[in-house]
């Protein structure tokens, strides 16, 4: 709202006899209020006598009361709540005067302007400051970074909520960006996440701005070179990409990603502050929703929209993707080759050439294949089993001797070979099995039982496994192992033996009655 024209002053002025210019000079006044004040004066027949004994405030009203009546209709906005909404995460001013044109449309009340709710909240000072303006061309770089603001939902299943990251992306020229939530900030989902921007922009550019974090850079002196985490250097070759860390502690080296988190605070996390989710999904979408609208909405001080910048103007300018996808891979060390020529992953099996057995390999996975490595050489390539799937076998057959040495392990095998033990190692077996609807879920809980008789021998295995079933209906390997490595199997044995040689008495020996032979002759 303009500011009021001190009516009473011009009055009293212009009844002594001041001009116009003079009055302007002197107190500050433009012409044209002094004016407006003049000829509304003449029009109701008002002169400084009239109004000499009334306050500014009611001479200003009988002057414009027009202006008065257009104050009193306006909608208080409730300052107190504004104050409590903007201690809350990415809540601004300006998306709390957009909630309050809001509920003054739906309640038919006239809202106060921008600038004016702004002023009327003393307590308030928006502070800026103001650098050199950096001229970004088209196409020219990607800034990429975790939000320090977080969302949630809360799990169905526990009840209890769940913290969800948000990566953010920006093309500086044109500000189209790119929101990816994701459950934690590990390796994988940022690697995930830098795919996903560049399948959403739909091209690359010649350089990438990051933070430095450790899931991107690995270590950045203030001399020197640079290490670069060798996964996202591998990420960054295959898209033809360089990777440039910003300055240790220097944000405005991306300003542009940084300003977006700021803006995505807003934007999104704000806006959804108040909805609750159930699962990741939902949210998610929520998440992709407002990133669109982001996106589209209409620049304050630029013609068109983030969209219309990036399609028109930046999208031509970014480097067309490569025809194969990047797949992200983890990479799994010393693993041990079993003795059926398979190496265990997610409880599948996955067969390698049988002369590595009992070799360590290496495993590289991703979310299609397993790779097996012997001293950084690939020696063989799986299709991965889907996480749902347990149990299951990819064997190459020609993996497996040709002199059919190898036999595959079943639970009929197993059983023979603990029988062969005994009859308290094959009770152990049998209860291994006993609960299970998939047999082959058992195996390698009954043959790391089976192969102590390997290390301690069999006739110490089945008096181990008679003293376990004593105390546990269904004992396992980390029962057996702890009553070999203690050898209260030896000292159990020693106690059975003692006890079946005694009789209704005390067992008296050779030795106890060539004693009392010998006191008998003294």
């Amino acid at each position: 709202m303009a500011k009021k024209i001190q009516t009473k002053l011009i009055l009293q002025k212009r009844a002594q006899g001041l001009s116009m210019n003079s009055i302007a000079s002197q107190y500050h006044v433009s012409k044209h209020s002094i004016a407006r004040t003049i000829e509304r004066a003449e029009q109701r027949n008002i002169t400084f006598a009239d109004v000499s004994e009334k306050p500014e405030g009611e001479v200003y009203s009988l002057l414009f009361p027009e202006r008065q009546a257009s104050n009193r209709i306006y909608a208080v906005p409730d300052y107190a709540y504004v104050t409590q909404e903007l201690r809350k995460v990415g809540v601004t001013l300006k998306l709390l005067h957009e909630e309050y044109l809001d509920d003054c449309k739906s309640n038919g009340k006239v809202a106060v302007q921008y600038s004016k709710f702004c002023s009327d909240y003393e307590s308030y000072r928006i502070k800026s400051g103001y650098t050199n303006r950096v001229i970004h061309k088209p196409g020219a770089r990607i800034e990429v970074d975790w939000s320090g603001p977080t969302m949630k939902y809360t799990d169905r299943a526990s009840g209890c909520d769940v913290k969800v990251y948000l990566f953010a992306a920006t093309l500086p020229y044109s500000q189209f960006s790119y929101i990816e939530p994701c459950l934690s900030l590990d390796q994988q989902n940022w690697m995930s996440c830098n795919i996903n921007m560049l399948n959403y922009f739909g091209g690359v550019t010649p350089r990438v701005v990051c933070d430095n974090l450790r899931t991107g850079i690995i270590q950045h002196p203030r001399e020197g070179e640079i290490i670069l985490n060798d996964e996202y250097e591998n990420l960054a070759e295959h898209y033809g990409f360089g990777i440039l860390p910003a300055g240790v502690r220097k944000p405005k080296h991306k300003a542009s990603v940084e300003g977006t988190v700021g803006d995505v605070a807003t934007a999104i996390i704000a806006k959804l502050r108040n909805s609750r989710f159930s699962s990741f999904e939902a949210l998610s979408a929520a998440v992709r929703e407002k990133l669109e609208e982001f996106n589209e909405e209409e620049f304050n001080k630029r013609e068109g929209s983030r969209l219309e910048v990036f399609l028109n103007e930046e999208k031509p300018a970014l480097k067309p993707l490569p025809e194969v996808p990047y797949e992200p891979s983890v990479w799994y060390a010393n693993r041990t080759v079993q003795l059926n020529s398979h190496v265990a992953f997610e409880k599948n099996y996955y067969s390698c050439p049988w002369r590595y057995l009992r070799k360590q390999v290496d495993l590289k996975v991703s979310s299609g294949n397993v790779e097996i490595y012997h001293d950084g050489v690939r020696i063989q390539i799986h299709k991965r089993f889907p996480p749902s799937i347990r149990n299951q076998y990819s064997t190459v057959e020609s993996d497996m001797p040709a002199d059919k040495q190898y036999q595959e392990w079943n639970e009929d095998r197993i059983r023979i070979w603990a029988s062969d033990i005994g009859k308290a190692t094959e009770t152990v077996i049998s209860r291994i099995f006993e609960p299970l609807q998939v047999k082959e879920q058992g195996f390698n809980s009954a043959l790391s039982v089976l192969r102590l008789s390997k290390k301690y021998g069999s006739a110490r295995l089945e008096n181990a496994c008679q003293l376990a079933i004593a105390t546990a209906y269904s004992p396992r390997y980390r029962n057996l192992n702890a009553i070999l490595l203690s050898n209260q199997d030896e000292e159990d044995y020693k106690r059975r033996m003692a006890e079946a040689m005694n009789t209704d008495g005390l067992l008296r020996g050779p030795e106890y009655y060539k004693r009392l032979e010998e006191e008998h002759k003294c």
